[in-house]
């Protein structure tokens, strides 16, 4: 997994220019049948992959926390809201909260969550490749690609089952 890590964000680089031009088309006219077809890609790709080998996610990026998860989550260690802000929260340039370092602070030895039951909804979601209206988040993905092996291969079998 190590190897592929590395070699993970120069494919993404690779392809980079290939996955705008497809997204670009994709946001002018998305497939009637796109949200079917990304779900059904997205639980492929999850049957075969295994993301605690990975975490990459998790040890490059932080997620956003919106105001009901660090109420979920802070209620979960007995906390203020603002006593878990202060702790491992920082607002970024966009005025969102966000992990105050990376990798994530709940990220154990063995890549589990110490906080999975309540993780963010941002770390339940990734990599977002079976969200609906998908074509909406193309910018997202592009940058998801170099980060999660399971959304570089998605992205690849889309592109040749998806024709624009």
């Amino acid at each position: 997994m190590d190897k592929l890590l590395k070699q993970l964000p120069q494919w993404a680089s690779d392809k980079k220019a290939e996955n705008k031009k497809f997204f670009a088309k994709l946001r002018k006219k998305p497939p009637k049948n796109l949200d079917y077809v990304m779900q059904e890609l997205h639980e492929t790709e999850f049957e075969r992959t295994d993301c605690l080998t990975c975490a990459n996610c998790c040890k490059t990026t932080g997620p956003l926390f919106t105001n009901s998860d660090i109420e979920l989550i802070s209620k979960y260690f007995r906390m203020k809201p603002q006593q878990f802000i202060d702790a491992y929260l920082r607002l970024d340039e966009e005025n969102d909260y966000v992990l105050q370092e990376v990798p994530c602070t709940f990220l154990d030895a063995d890549n589990y969550c110490a906080i999975y039951d309540v993780r963010p909804k941002a770390c339940r979601e990734f990599p977002h490749t079976d969200r609906k209206k998908f074509q909406q988040i193309s910018h997202l993905t592009l940058k998801n690609v170099a980060i999660c092996p399971a959304a570089f291969n998605i992205v690849e079998e889309m592109k040749k089952r998806i024709s624009l």
